[in-house]
């Protein structure tokens, strides 16, 4: 059996480095030859190192069953290779075991703590931008079965498939932005994919919108910024901030318990700085309270706190508001501490509004500046979005959490943040 294989999907199988991981995702439109690649990838390793164990999943199985494996099948049957003689699937154990001792694992990634248990040559993702980052740093960490000495040049894979994303999700941060050398990013447009029926991108064209079009048949990245809560955000407004222990220091807090979302920042009469974060789950104010004590126990300045009206409430666990444990545990460690604080919270439309007038006005002046280390303050601020074709943020659901971690922590951050911004600057619409 011969393939002609498009040169994305050639670009995909080749390794152009001799580092001993390779890790790379296939991004295309509709039709691009995505999982077509993948599995074909799978079975020729699979042959050329007998014995070797791979695993490939999905966020969900049905995705695994119905898309994934289907195409092994379809493969194995193109290369003339019978079923109990050439390999055997073990449905029992979702399986498929070649005659060489090779293994292909098939599963889910709902679960990844079930993950752990495995040693693995290569892993391929199905709908990479589905899975969680902390999934595929647990994926990253199986990339450890024994090399036999038969294995000439052989090198640990992981290796993905996925449409463009509309956000700045993990796959922009780890392939696109800052990517290693031996992490590669292979686009595929639909329109490259010869083998399609004549007039399907045309027809795909007449179907859908131009942004649609652009992403999912062009291959194109998506538009980061549609229906995003801060506008205007660029990397001129991310820089190294130095923390300054003679200068006043604002905290501004939100009281969520899972996660309990603070921000540090040092502010000018028409600037803010936050140069930290603090951001941590399943805890409590008291907690939170040692954790910046830790970090800077030498401050000499005076230290402000800002943050959600809310908290100026009795707790139902303490008869002592948020604000007044805050104060009491930083005297306790020799602060200087002052509560500033709005009577009650605005609506949140203000505190947007006042928050992306700092980022950046109408005149292009810029004066709100995020450090390096706020990753969960950025991570909303390139994530965070309206509901579309509504007004109201889009707020994770319970299930979505469970199923990506990193979801929770959405909107605390930027409540924290707004809340300062809009305490000293804000704006009445």
């Amino acid at each position: 059996m011969k393939y002609k294989l498009l040169d994305a999907q050639r670009k995909f199988l080749e390794i152009p480095h001799d580092y001993s991981l390779d890790v790379a995702v296939y991004l295309g439109g509709y039709g691009s030859g995505k999982t077509f690649a993948g599995a074909l990838l799978g079975i020729l390793l699979s042959l050329k190192f007998p014995g070797i164990c791979g695993l490939v999943g999905a966020q969900t199985y049905t995705l695994v069953r119905d898309t994934t494996l289907k195409t092994y099948f379809e493969h194995l049957e193109s290369m003339g290779f019978v079923e109990k003689i050439d390999y055997k699937w073990i449905s029992a154990e979702q399986k498929l075991v070649f005659y060489n001792g090779s293994e292909i694992l098939f599963r889910h990634f709902d679960e990844p703590s079930k993950l752990k248990s495995l040693n693995l040559g290569f892993v391929e993702i199905e709908e990479m931008s589905d899975i969680p980052y902390e999934t595929f740093k647990v994926l990253l960490a199986r990339m450890r079965q024994k090399i036999k000495p038969e294995w000439k040049n052989f090198t640990y894979r992981i290796f993905g498939h996925t449409n463009p994303e509309m956000e700045k999700g993990w796959l922009y941060q780890t392939f696109l932005k800052n990517p290693p050398v031996n992490y590669r990013l292979i686009s595929a447009p639909t329109t490259q994919n010869i083998y399609l029926p004549k007039g399907f991108c045309d027809e795909l064209k007449n179907l859908y919108d131009k942004s649609y079009y652009d992403m999912f048949v062009l291959g194109k990245p998506g538009d980061y910024s549609s229906n995003l809560v801060v506008k205007d955000f660029t990397d001129e407004n991310v820089k190294e901030i130095f923390y300054q222990p003679d200068l006043d220091l604002h905290i501004s807090c939100d009281f969520n318990v899972d996660p309990m979302a603070w921000v540090l920042a040092h502010k000018t009469e028409d600037k803010v700085f936050y140069f930290d974060e603090v951001v941590l789950e399943n805890t409590t104010t008291a907690k939170t309270c040692d954790d910046f004590y830790s970090r800077y126990p030498n401050h000499k300045g005076k230290i402000i706190i800002n943050g959600d009206a809310s908290g100026d409430n009795r707790t139902c666990t303490s008869e002592y508001t948020n604000y007044v444990i805050i104060k009491r545990k930083l005297a306790s460690f020799g602060y200087d501490a002052e509560i500033k604080i709005k009577g009650f919270n605005p609506p949140i439309k203000n505190r947007i509004a006042a928050f992306n007038a700092k980022v950046r006005n109408a005149n292009g002046d810029i004066c709100l500046y995020i450090s390096p280390k706020c990753e969960k303050l950025l991570y909303n601020i390139y994530n965070l979005r309206y509901q579309e074709g509504s007004s109201r943020i889009d707020i994770p659901t319970y299930t979505q959490i469970k199923q990506m971690k990193e979801l929770k922590f959405l909107s605390h951050p930027f409540d924290a943040a707004s809340y300062l911004v809009d305490f000293y600057w804000p704006i009445v619409l």
